[in-house]
């Protein structure tokens, strides 16, 4: 009953209210028009935006008289955002001094100097301008390569290289050439109709694992990806041998690093290496300044037991005789006068021979060979050759000067 008595309490409170609003809207409408609620709601706007721009204005005026007070003070004025950081950026930007020294021999630091300006240019730089002109990213690339090169340089010195050079170097190639050796052997001994050069690759690689028992380079050896990723496990252990930590953990300067050794200094040298003709003439190249007298040519062709190998040698010796002889049949012959050589013939036909029956002949030739510029004309134009008349008084002579002003014919 109590509970009826409360709702009904309710209801009659909430039909008050809205009894008593509606009716407060009919006479405001009555009273003020149909339009009077458009009115009421545009006045509460500008009563609003009013106050706001009265607080706006009161605020910039106090923050005016603010910064006043500021400016007369002892604290400087703080500046904005973009001058600040343009400030801040020309305080970093210090030049970086790079010492050029790398191993303490000024013979190899050149080279090495050269070297990486040439691997910047070619890696680094022709992509580098295009984003910025900032020099201190190159820089810091030169001074980290640098830095790897002094550590190289340090660990170098601490090696013992006399025993690598006089014992395991030695093993190494002496066992490489024993399997190249028993490879031939095996290949003569099987005359398979494989391929020969697909057939000489698997057997050595058969034979060395053979000898070697658990190592096999024949991936390596055959296998393009495979040797790049073998020199990229390589180059990764020597950047952590050789490059500061900070530099090393840095992944993206480390696969920078690791990529411009890989594939653009490793792997071109390693194919220029194995390129035979690059290795012939490089052998050329070192035996250009020495002289195979007649003895070691024979000794050399001895030792041959490879019937290709002689015959090759057959033919070069062959060019290089047909070469010689070109050259005595270009060289410039002199051509005695016809009368002269009847004459000659006259004598020694029909006359005693005596020591001066060539005495015409050799005059006219020597007159001829002296003045004539087609004979010996490299000899005329050495100096010394100068130098010798001039020390024996031979340049005022009219027999040997070359032309009517009294120049030699050179």
């Amino acid at each position: 009953m109590l509970y009826l008595m409360d709702f009904g309490v309710i209801v009659k409170a909430g039909v008050s209210i809205w009894g008593w609003g509606g009716l407060g809207v009919i006479l405001f409408v009555v009273t003020f028009g149909p339009f009077a609620i458009f009115y009421f709601a545009f006045y509460i706007l500008c009563f609003l935006g009013g106050g706001l721009a009265v607080t706006l204005l009161f605020g910039k005026i106090n923050s005016e008289k603010y910064l006043e007070k500021c400016e007369h003070s002892f604290l400087p004025a703080a500046p904005t955002a973009v001058p600040r950081a343009l400030e801040e950026m020309r305080r970093e930007s210090k030049q970086i001094k790079i010492d050029r020294r790398l191993t303490g021999s000024s013979i190899i630091d050149e080279p090495l100097q050269q070297v990486i300006q040439f691997a910047l240019r070619d890696y680094i730089q022709y992509w580098y301008y295009t984003l910025s002109d900032d020099e201190s990213f190159l820089l810091e690339v030169r001074k980290t390569i640098q830095n790897a090169l002094v550590q190289f340089a340090t660990r170098s010195k601490e090696v013992d290289w006399q025993p690598y050079f006089t014992t395991r170097l030695v093993n190494d190639f002496a066992a490489h050439l024993h399997v190249f050796r028993k490879t031939q052997q095996r290949i003569e001994d099987s005359r398979q109709k494989k391929d020969a050069s697909e057939e000489f690759v698997d057997t050595f690689f058969e034979v060395e694992v053979e000898m070697e028992k658990e190592v096999c380079r024949d991936l390596i050896c055959t296998s393009v990806k495979d040797e790049e990723a073998f020199l990229r496990d390589l180059c990764e252990i020597l950047l952590y041998l050789f490059l500061p930590p900070g530099d090393f953990h840095n992944k993206n300067m480390r696969y920078f690093l690791r990529e411009i050794l890989a594939k653009g200094i490793l792997f071109p040298l390693i194919n220029q290496l194995g390129d035979p003709d690059y290795i012939n003439q490089y052998i050329i190249w070192l035996i250009r300044d020495a002289n195979c007298n007649y003895e070691a040519f024979l000794n050399i062709i001895k030792l041959s037991d490879k019937v290709v190998e002689l015959e090759a040698v057959r033919d070069r010796a062959a060019e290089e005789l047909q070469y010689l002889r070109s050259l005595d049949t270009a060289s410039p012959r002199v051509y005695v006068d016809d009368n002269l050589v009847a004459k000659l013939a006259e004598k020694l036909n029909y006359e005693d021979t005596t020591p001066e029956i060539f005495d015409d002949i050799q005059r006219k030739v020597y007159e001829m060979m002296l003045k004539d510029e087609q004979f010996y004309p490299s000899f005329r134009q050495n100096p010394l050759y100068v130098r010798m008349l001039a020390e024996l008084d031979m340049l005022k002579d009219p027999s040997i000067r070359g032309s009517d002003d009294g120049d030699l014919g050179m």
